[in-house]
């Protein structure tokens, strides 16, 4: 009888751990790429995706958002909540370290940004250290570091229903959003409708609909993607139509590159110390490490068409967070990598 061929051993063994460890985590498809398409086609068609298009994008990803957060909450179980309250240490300080660390970073760091240029930064900045923590993205790569994974999951969850408050809370005493042109009304309904209702909808409709949204999640996930490249095709193209990038070259991009790495690491660290410092178990303070340092993308791309809906800046307001969400998922994984072998 012929022996099977041997199958090829990859080249690369290193390389090739760091790729399944993408793939495992669900990143490294589409989608990255996708962000950097989404970009490019708005840089050379940006009519198709500003105002003056006769496509309905507003209505479009107006009910996209809705139908995220309507999933979002349908797969959200109160039993699993209320069963995570007991660990209440590890709660406060990863909602502490996301919704007020962060911000209180970026407020240190405002005079370094000087001009008009270096202020349009800056509040982009610290609208992406006012957003709430990843859900799908923290809980595997505490799951790969092996750290406790049940408090992962409340900790992400909760930190999404926070930062639907909370975010528009922190834009609104420290940037030019629409609440400060006197349409806090507007930004309540918007909020409401977008938001909270779907959100609450789903919630009440987990004991029965639960079940089948866990089952069809990879395709719920796709759907939630697909919105999301559409908010962010249609702000970066009136930020191309109205010239906001024309003042920024490519050396100013590279800086805020390093400046979210920078960010990243400072706040790694701060969890870290502090994690030590109140006596955390190995998983805890892994957990804390992993939910703590991160930002959502969805709820960024979401919170930017609500709060900044009359502004040509949009665009600029999502460039840290997409540079943010890519990097965190790079250095993210290697240090899950590393945790998990310990």
């Amino acid at each position: 009888m012929a022996s099977s061929p041997t199958p090829l051993l990859p080249s690369n063994p290193s390389e090739n751990r760091f790729l399944a460890l993408l793939r495992r985590a669900g990143l490294l498809d589409w989608f990255l790429l996708g962000l950097i398409g989404a970009v490019v086609l708005a840089y050379f068609i940006p009519d198709v995706g500003s105002k003056a298009s006769p496509i309905p994008w507003k209505a479009i990803t107006t009910a996209g958002v809705a139908l995220i957060f309507f999933f979002y909450g349908l797969r959200l179980s109160l039993d699993k909540l209320k069963a995570g309250l007991r660990n209440w240490r590890l709660h406060v300080v990863v909602q502490l370290i996301t919704f007020v660390a962060f911000p209180v970073l970026a407020l240190v760091a405002r005079p370094l940004f000087a001009g008009l240029k270096g202020e349009q930064l800056w509040q982009s900045i610290f609208f992406l250290c006012t957003l709430p923590s990843t859900v799908s993205t923290s809980v595997v790569m505490v799951s790969i570091a092996r750290g406790n994974l049940p408090a992962a999951i409340f900790n992400a969850s909760i930190s999404s229903l926070l930062g639907i408050f909370l975010t528009p809370l922190w834009t609104s005493l420290f940037l030019h959003t629409s609440a400060d042109e006197g349409h806090l009304w507007g930004l309540a309904v918007s909020l409401t409708w977008q938001v909270i209702l779907p959100v609450v909808a789903g919630v009440l409709l987990n004991r029965r609909f639960g079940a089948f949204a866990e089952q069809h999640k990879g395709a719920l996930r796709i759907s939630d993607q697909v919105v999301i490249l559409l908010i962010v095709f249609t702000a970066f193209c009136e930020s191309f139509a109205e010239g906001i990038f024309s003042s920024y070259a490519a050396r100013d991009i590279v800086l805020l590159g390093l400046g979210m790495v920078g960010l990243y690491l400072a706040i790694f660290g701060l969890v870290w110390g502090l994690s030590r410092v109140l006596g955390f178990s190995r998983e805890d303070r892994i957990t804390a490490l992993f939910c703590g340092s991160k930002k959502s993308l969805v709820h960024g791309s979401v919170m930017a068409s609500l709060l900044f809906p009359a502004t040509a800046a949009t665009g600029l307001i999502l460039l840290p967070l997409m540079l943010y969400h890519a990097l965190q998922i790079i250095l993210a994984s290697m240090m899950a990598q590393s945790m998990g072998r310990e």
